[in-house]
């Protein structure tokens, strides 16, 4: 089932991605410890809805299984649990602040 494209982006961004805005794509760079981190994806711009090949590509891309970024969209997949996911999964090493 196709998602809309604002879902998706209202998501990213609730969950520590920013918003980079290039020609022909928007960019979602997520954010850890106040740092730019290698985990991103895009949307194009005038995209209405993301159709499920799209939603399994950026699933991919966010490191996430295509039920969990169903729940990352629909929000029973919060911020911080998906940061302990990436974390647990070493996608993202945990720094302790001092």
């Amino acid at each position: 089932m196709p998602q809309k494209a604002r879902d998706v982006a209202k998501a990213l961004k609730e969950k520590g991605f920013k918003e980079e805005s290039k020609r022909d794509h928007i960019y979602f760079f997520l954010y850890y410890n106040g740092k730019k981190t290698h985990i991103r994806t895009k949307i194009s711009h005038g995209e209405s809805e993301i159709h499920d090949k799209n939603c399994s590509f950026m699933a991919r891309e966010i490191r996430l299984s295509n039920p969990q970024f169903r729940d990352f969209v629909d929000c029973p997949l919060k911020g911080p649990e998906y940061l302990k996911l990436l974390v647990d999964a070493k996608h993202l090493t945990e720094t302790l602040s001092s």
